[in-house]
């Protein structure tokens, strides 16, 4: 797990899609897992960066936002599609390399893997959620 945590350090503070967008796709990976903790840990400090309320009370109830910046569209769109279709869109990818570069792609898509893995530790551990100031994911 050690060696899991300073590839997350990298992911969470310095990834080339920055500290916001990083908290989207963190949010997009916490819902598709019902993962309590990461939600708990991430719905705070994702507003804290400018992640609208509204945005993040959609992805909670598994709703595509309405009123996203660009960037957080497609941000979302990208771990939704890789989450549920194990894969990303042509179009999805090619404007998520035009609009991040290649180390932003392959950033995005490790934070999706990096959530995913601590997703499936605390699922399985049945981890216990911290007090938050966000409301547990529904159903």
């Amino acid at each position: 797990m050690a060696a899991a945590q300073r590839m997350g350090e990298y992911l969470r503070y310095r990834s080339a899609i920055g500290t916001r967008l990083s908290e989207l796709a963190i949010l997009v990976t916490a819902r598709q897992w019902s993962q309590q903790v990461e939600w708990a840990i991430h719905a705070p400090i994702a507003l804290e960066h400018g992640i609208a309320p509204a945005t993040i009370d959609a992805i909670a109830r598994r709703r595509r936002p309405d009123g996203m910046a660009a960037d957080e569209a497609l941000v979302h769109d990208f771990c939704v599609e890789l989450h549920q279709r194990q894969r990303v869109a042509d179009a999805t990818y090619g404007a998520a390399l035009a609009l991040f570069g290649e180390h932003g792609v392959v950033d995005l898509m490790g934070i999706n893997g990096y959530y995913t893995f601590l997703a499936m530790v605390m699922n399985a551990a049945q981890t216990a959620v911290p007090a938050s100031s966000a409301a547990l994911l529904p159903p």
